[in-house]
């Protein structure tokens, strides 16, 4: 039940395909001009320098930036371990009594641990929860950052399970009332809604090419220079990139997520609109299969190719996945040490540790295609079926041995 014999990929927020087009414009810099742009003494090291500076606008572009104000990094991660270390750490050596830094307990792991750390610098990690669709309780950011003088505040634009859209514009504003840094890691919103850093008032706005079709080992962090924000750089090296972020500049990889950025600047419309269709298609095809199945958080205020779902009859994600192996989706738990644990997002909007464990991260994207959803509906339909019954004949089965 596959197409070209090739499993059906629904997890388009783990990372999506690179598109053909970066594919192509990539090539040249890794075959024929595979200068450092560092290397400005000679003509392939300013070949190279102008392609990243062409590749750093459009980057911009998709996010109504400045060039200048763009650093590149190696993903969001970096990024935005970057905005919130450095911006606290500068703060700090310069002898800031704002020591509280906010951020929402359904961010990213890695800016959850980034906020955490802090804590043993002497800043005050504050975890806001969400409310049970999965948004920002506005007024409750607005009462906190009232209660302290706050340094930053930190707020995923998209989630990356649940595909819930935060109020960015909002957010910005109130950071602003209270004298507060305004970061967003904004990783799973490029290409997929529109984002002017202007109209949001972000100081720091971290991106990874790999989420909109670019190459993997890119991303970028927007620092505001109007006014200026000032950060401490996470390692020492050769002073590249305004020297907050040192290292050779990878070339290829640039050019690759500035030609992403520029398809996604221009079709992005295009894409939300087929890839929306894609999603109804499915989850129709899907509950049609599987009567009881429920869609977590807000239902209008999410990405358009997201799906967060739980299945009913006590069956669990992982047993489905098994069931499935042609649909390539994914739980949203994390791993470790051989356990599989609930997603921290699934229970930040308080579902109960059943449901969580129940629950699929479906991701649509710019190649999928109508024959694949009706596909991977109905495989998810049969696994979630093959699940039921062997809960259910596990009983029979005991009760023979017992005879």
């Amino acid at each position: 039940m596959t197409l070209s014999n090739r499993p059906i990929y629904l997890d388009n927020h783990a990372t999506t395909p690179v598109d053909p087009r970066v594919l192509a414009a990539m090539r040249p810099w890794w075959e024929q001009n595979f200068a450092n742009p560092g290397s400005v003494e000679h003509a392939m090291g300013r070949a190279a320098e102008e392609a990243v500076e062409e590749a750093r606008g459009h980057v911009a572009a998709l996010i109504g930036a400045e060039p200048s104000e763009i650093l590149f990094t190696s993903g969001a991660t970096e990024s935005n371990n970057l905005a919130i270390k450095g911006a606290a750490r500068f703060a700090a050596g310069q002898g800031t009594e704002r020591r509280r830094v906010v951020t929402l307990a359904t961010e990213h792991k890695c800016v959850l641990e980034s906020v955490r750390d802090l804590g043993a610098e002497g800043f005050e990690p504050v975890l806001l929860p969400v409310r049970p669709d999965g948004l920002l309780d506005l007024g409750l950011l607005e009462a906190t950052l009232a209660e302290s003088p706050t340094l930053l505040v930190s707020v995923m634009a998209v989630n990356n399970e649940i595909g819930v859209i935060q109020d960015l514009e909002e957010v910005g504003a109130i950071a602003k009332r209270h004298g507060a840094l305004f970061h967003t890691d904004a990783a799973q919103a490029a290409g997929r809604i529109a984002l002017d850093v202007g109209e949001i008032r972000a100081d720091l706005l971290s991106l990874s090419a790999h989420k909109i079709y670019g190459p993997k080992g890119i991303g970028a962090l927007h620092v505001r220079r109007r006014p200026r924000v000032r950060l401490a750089p996470l390692f020492s090296g050769g002073g590249q990139e305004r020297g907050l972020r040192s290292g050779t500049l990878p070339a290829p990889l640039i050019v690759g997520f500035g030609e992403a950025a520029r398809i996604a600047a221009n079709e992005a419309m295009l894409d939300a609109g087929r890839i929306a269709g894609q999603r109804d298609r499915f989850l129709a095809a899907l509950s049609a299969e599987v009567p009881g199945l429920v869609l977590h958080a807000d239902r209008e205020r999410r990405v358009a190719g997201n799906l967060s779902l739980a299945f009913p009859g006590g069956v669990t994600a992982q047993q489905i996945m098994e069931a499935a192996p042609e649909v390539c989706v994914s739980t949203g738990s994390a791993c470790s040490s051989a356990e599989v644990e609930p997603s921290h997002v699934l229970k930040a909007l308080g579902l109960p540790e059943g449901v969580a464990r129940a629950t699929l991260r479906i991701g649509i994207g710019r190649f999928t295609s109508p024959a694949e959803v009706d596909l991977a509906a109905a495989a998810l339909g049969a696994a979630w079926r093959r699940a039921i019954a062997s809960l259910t004949s596990v009983p029979a089965q005991t009760a023979g041995a017992a005879e």
